[in-house]
């Protein structure tokens, strides 16, 4: 018998029928947000409800403020993210969804929030109203963004027609060094193999070093197969993994947490499966790695200096980097070191879980924030952790703002943005033009890497500062 990959066991289980090239596969579970109204007038049109309430989860996160505001919804000032706020609390009420809204006590973002409940779980196909879905294969599942449509089909159907992706396999070998994080793990990858390694594919991170990762250093990798182009990432579940999720609301208790363990233990990749694509790099020698152009894998080391125009290998590959440099406000030659920042972003579906609050805060408590610098937990339940070990404390006193659960700067969809041409180093997944602001100067890197900046002004190697 050939051997299966995690992917293929997981697909083949969910495939109603095939039609042409076309499957039909069975959604266990969905995630949507306040601005997947669309959705809802979807449904409303065909005079239908959803097929599975119960396995549809809703959140507030892209437009929800992460200022403190009294009065609750009422007292948010922007009338078009409050009316959104609103719509959303009636859509989940009349369609009966679970809903992590304004004023639950653990609202945060689709990516954080269903791990913190046990919603993300092996061997599920999961959807999700946003790109960076692929967060939640690092828990050995299925997981994708959908579009508006596609999501009020799930809704209604609980089933969605795709093409089955080809798939790949990202060996990840060796322990990470002093100051290099996961997130300097998925840079590397992007910026060494280039922005289209992964186009429409499942990607599978395996090895030593991903074995070794903690669940939420292994949802950062996920988060950002999507900058690498691939369809979705996934990472075999093990007893990392299985402790993460024992005792979560929504995960099985008691025998039927006997039968999926018994069940998620059979997930991961057989011996003998091959994939379409594999590669393999070693991190023992891995450095800080900071973005300077203008999409992910334009990233160097931070000891290293901004290319020149006339290194490339092409003509096309020679415009990207003039453009980039033009905009970015760099020269060639330029070391990392010496580009001054504005502003600091700790926050994101990437990065904003109680780990990457802990490496920030070790890094705020060595001095004083030279720019402005926001802190956003990822969910109330990071915030209240993080508030409970005192690290907002740790923050405030290094002069760097604690703010409210959300997307913030990520998306900039809630009024959190970059002034008119600001350098800002982010801890979220996108650096392209004008994604933080207007001219916004967007430089990605691990939230310890982030927080040095902001106490020194400047891009900085962490591992200077002990």
């Amino acid at each position: 018998m050939i051997g299966q990959t995690i992917f293929d066991k997981i697909w083949d289980s969910h495939v109603v029928t095939e039609v042409k090239g076309e499957t039909l596969v069975y959604v266990d579970r969905l995630l949507i947000h306040e601005g997947s109204r669309h959705s809802f007038s979807m449904l409303r049109n065909m005079k239908m409800k959803p097929y599975r309430k119960e396995q549809i989860f809703g959140f507030a996160d892209h437009y929800i403020p992460t200022e403190t505001t009294k009065g609750g919804i009422p007292g948010v000032k922007d009338k078009k993210i409050r009316n959104m706020l609103e719509l959303m609390e009636q859509n989940t009420t009349e369609m009966g969804i679970r809903y992590f809204g304004f004023h639950d006590p653990n609202q945060g973002i689709l990516h954080v929030v269903p791990p913190e409940q046990g919603i993300s779980q092996p061997g599920i196909f999961l959807c999700g109203a946003d790109s960076h879905t692929s967060t939640h294969g690092a828990f050995g599942s299925i997981s994708f963004g959908v579009g508006a449509s596609e999501a009020g089909h799930i809704m209604a159907t609980q089933c969605l027609w795709q093409q089955r992706p080809s798939t790949m396999r990202i060996n990840v070998e060796g322990v990470l060094p002093f100051g290099v994080y996961a997130k300097d793990i998925i840079l590397d990858i992007i910026s060494k193999f280039g922005v289209g390694i992964g186009v429409g594919k499942s990607i599978e991170f395996a090895g030593s070093c991903i074995e070794n990762l903690t669940m939420e250093q292994r949802m950062t990798v996920c988060n950002m197969t999507i900058e690498a182009a691939g369809r979705m990432g996934i990472i075999a579940p093990d007893e990392t993994t299985y402790e993460y999720l024992d005792g979560r609301p929504y995960t099985p208790k008691g025998s039927l947490w006997d039968e999926a363990h018994e069940y998620w233990q059979t997930l991961p990749t057989d011996k003998e499966a091959v994939f379409d694509s594999e590669i393999t790099l070693n991190v023992e020698e891995l450095v800080p790695i900071v973005t300077w152009g203008t999409n992910p894998g334009m990233a160097l080391p931070i000891t290293g200096a901004i290319p020149s125009p006339d290194d490339a290998e092409n003509e096309d590959d020679r415009r990207e980097i003039e453009t980039a440099l033009d905009y970015m406000g760099l020269h060639p030659g330029q070391g990392m070191e010496e580009i001054e920042i504005e502003r600091v972003f700790i926050g994101s579906c990437t990065n904003s879980r109680i780990e990457d609050i802990r490496a920030a805060a070790d890094v705020a408590a060595k001095g004083k924030a030279k720019v402005e610098a926001w802190v956003v937990p990822g969910s109330k339940s990071i915030k209240r952790q993080a508030e409970l070990e005192g690290l907002d404390s740790v923050f405030t006193e290094a002069g760097f703002q604690w703010r409210e659960p959300g997307c913030s700067l990520c998306t900039t969809l809630n009024g959190d943005l970059l002034k008119d041409g600001q350098r800002c180093v982010s801890t979220s997944n996108r650096n392209f033009k004008g994604r933080q602001g207007p001219n916004g100067r967007t430089h990605l890197a691990s939230p310890a890497m982030a927080a040095a900046a902001a106490i020194t002004g400047k891009l900085t190697d962490v591992r200077k500062l002990g």
